[in-house]
């Protein structure tokens, strides 16, 4: 049995994850650095080959997703169903999973959570953080927070830079093949009236992704996803700035109080 699958000497899964950590460190280093119409990462070949086959294979169902409300609850429809659901990839929130799709996921988190994985970012992305943070960026803490998220049909969201609270915003992409790569995310400019322009779509390919230090120019937005496409699958993987007391009380609290959230959804299923 591989260390992808579950049961495997410890020896044997700290090796496969060093594996995938390495994989998605070397993935960040060579991603092509765009400048337009912001600083951003667009990457390729984000997972080893066999492991994104088995993400592939061990999608969870609807059912395991809760609700990624949003702002307002824009996400949620008439109906009361959501077009955006998520899982957040801690191990709190994986033990819910049927036993072949925990292992997957469990590995996939653990590297989402690696310190190589995050300086990687940090330093293909020095301009945009050393622009809001100064020259000691390098030095401010970043808490890692991975989703695997689903949207469906209505999804969409504006052209927004994303909150002050987020230091890096990364996203990968899961589609199983090219089909639907006309729902990437937008990036624009945004002119002093008002207006958008340079707008850039990025492919939804299958293992690629993007990464930008947040900042006051980083407008992106999705737009309407139509009724061709079943699932947008990707893993919304979050950099929280985690430098001051009060901030990472705040990152842990939310995380805490998600966990209960999730813990009463399961009791009452």
């Amino acid at each position: 049995m591989s260390a992808i699958d579950g049961a495997v000497a410890p020896a044997s899964a700290k090796q496969m994850l060093q594996h995938v950590v390495s994989h998605m460190v070397g993935a960040v280093d060579r991603a092509a650095f765009v400048e337009t119409p912001f600083w951003h990462l667009e990457m390729t070949d984000v997972f080893p080959a066999d492991l994104y086959l088995r993400m592939r294979a061990a999608m969870p169902e609807a059912r395991e997703y809760r609700a990624l409300k949003g702002r307002n609850n824009v996400n949620i429809q008439a109906d009361g169903t959501a077009t955006r659901i998520k899982i957040d990839l801690y191990p709190e929130y994986i033990r819910h999973l049927p036993d072949e799709k925990r292992g997957v996921w469990s590995l996939v988190g653990k590297a989402l959570h690696a310190v190589e994985l995050r300086d990687a970012f940090m330093r293909r992305l020095a301009p945009g953080l050393e622009r809001r943070f100064g020259s000691d960026f390098m030095k401010v803490g970043m808490y890692p927070v991975p989703m695997l998220t689903r949207d469906v049909a209505g999804y969409k969201i504006g052209f927004h830079t994303d909150t002050k609270w987020k230091g890096i915003t990364v996203q990968f992409y899961l589609p199983e093949d090219d089909s639907i790569n006309h729902i990437g995310t937008r990036f624009a400019e945004r002119k002093p009236d008002g207006r958008f322009e340079n707008s850039h779509r990025m492919s939804f390919s299958p293992n690629t992704g993007y990464a930008f230090a947040v900042g006051t120019d980083t407008w992106h937005a999705v737009d309407t996803v139509g009724p061709e496409v079943r699932t947008r699958d990707s893993i919304l993987h979050t950099y929280f700035v985690d430098n001051t007391a009060t901030l990472k009380i705040r990152n842990r609290s939310k995380r805490a109080a998600n966990f209960v959230m999730n813990e009463v959804r399961h009791v009452g299923r």
